[in-house]
């Protein structure tokens, strides 16, 4: 620990002269809504939001996390809506596509779970580090290109079906980039994160 309690080479003003990337956490959760897979047609064509409506109304199960996910809209509704008699405001696509991402992460994630733990092996992770371009070159971290097999994915994943972003940003930047070393800091922001399952 450095001076105040901080850990050294941590990212405490981002950008400030320049760098360029995005938390690490957030690109961990979009790799996860990748391999999580889905309905590919955007929720603003008919056919997406009636893809996402039969999805989130095929059982009462579904009914029931569509509901806790922020969908509560009547039986009368939804049934007009898949009749085609009537069509969802923008604020209900919006709804609609939100309770599909969460519906859909519920479903798919002690799957994923497995895959990412594989038995205790865990996966390969590839951070790329970012972007330093427009930073002078006094100023430049030497950061590189590195990797790293992360065993521990419950709580990640665990956050992330839920959509608790800061408890997913809390485990990977307390639990997971420390074992990068002691230049764990500088990977707070990254360009990518890569894996796969």
């Amino acid at each position: 620990m450095g001076e105040n309690g901080q850990v050294p080479e941590r990212n405490i003003e981002f950008g400030k002269y320049g760098a360029r990337g995005v938390r690490g956490s957030d690109l961990v959760a979009r790799r996860l809504d990748e391999l999580a897979g889905g309905i590919a047609t955007p929720v603003t064509v008919r056919r997406g939001w009636t893809a996402r409506l039969h999805y989130l109304t095929r059982t009462d199960h579904a009914r029931a996390a569509a509901r806790d996910a922020g969908l509560t809209v009547t039986d009368r509704t939804l049934k007009a809506w898949l009749e085609g008699k009537r069509s969802p405001s923008k604020a209900n696509l919006a709804r609609i596509d939100a309770a599909y991402r969460t519906v859909r992460r519920q479903n798919v994630a002690r799957h994923l779970l497995k895959r990412l733990n594989r038995e205790g092996r865990g996966t390969r992770v590839e951070i790329h580090p970012l972007n330093q371009s427009q930073v002078d070159r006094p100023r430049q971290r030497a950061v590189e290109y590195r990797t790293m097999n992360v065993r521990r994915w419950d709580r990640i994943v665990g956050s992330w079906a839920v959509g608790d972003y800061q408890g997913l940003d809390d485990v990977w930047t307390t639990d997971v980039l420390p074992d990068l070393g002691s230049q764990w800091g500088a990977y707070e922001y990254v360009t990518n994160v890569g894996f796969a399952a």
